[in-house]
């Protein structure tokens, strides 16, 4: 198996990080519904705050061989604030089928494979302060993630009860 240094994994990371963005920015620019482009632009931003840090984290580990403990460490996603974007005129304007049901659907495993590539590099790190930072990130993933998974709940639950899916 090959050993991955931390440099690899921030390069790595950034990559991720920067593919996110340009998700989620390509879908808040295609969108025609006001709401579904404030969120992803939203998320698009969100991907931009993890690029800077990491790049931050790349140049500093590169001059000093670790990594920057006093880094600011932007707060993650207020799954609050998004939620209460995804409104009842949102929740009626997107439908199973829409091209903001499939952008969704995609940005789900998209956060599930970072928050996977990030908890995996959190347990093989041996530095505590890298340990920290994947840890991080792996959690601010998580949040996406589930604001993402509850958007996409009740969606499915709009179009089930819409369709009379329900088995009572």
């Amino acid at each position: 198996m090959e050993t991955k240094t931390a440099t690899d994994i921030l390069k790595m990371a950034i990559l991720m990080e920067k593919r996110g963005k340009a998700f989620y920015a390509q879908v808040a620019q295609q969108t025609q519904d006001e709401e579904a482009r404030s969120i992803f632009q939203f998320m698009a931003d969100e991907e931009q705050m993890h690029v800077e840090f990491l790049a931050k984290q790349y140049l500093y580990y590169e001059k000093n061989q670790k990594f920057d403990v006093n880094a600011p460490i932007a707060s993650g996603a207020d799954e609050g604030v998004v939620l209460s974007i995804l409104n009842e005129g949102m929740k009626s304007q997107i439908t199973a089928a829409s091209y903001e049901a499939a952008a969704i659907s995609a940005a789900i495993d998209f956060e599930t494979k970072a928050i996977e590539y990030y908890s995996k590099m959190a347990e093989q790190a041996t530095d505590e302060n890298e340990k920290q930072m994947y840890t991080w990130l792996a959690e601010w993933e998580g949040g996406h993630h589930k604001v993402l998974f509850q958007m996409n709940q009740e969606l499915m639950e709009k179009v089930w009860n819409d369709n009379q899916f329900w088995p009572f």
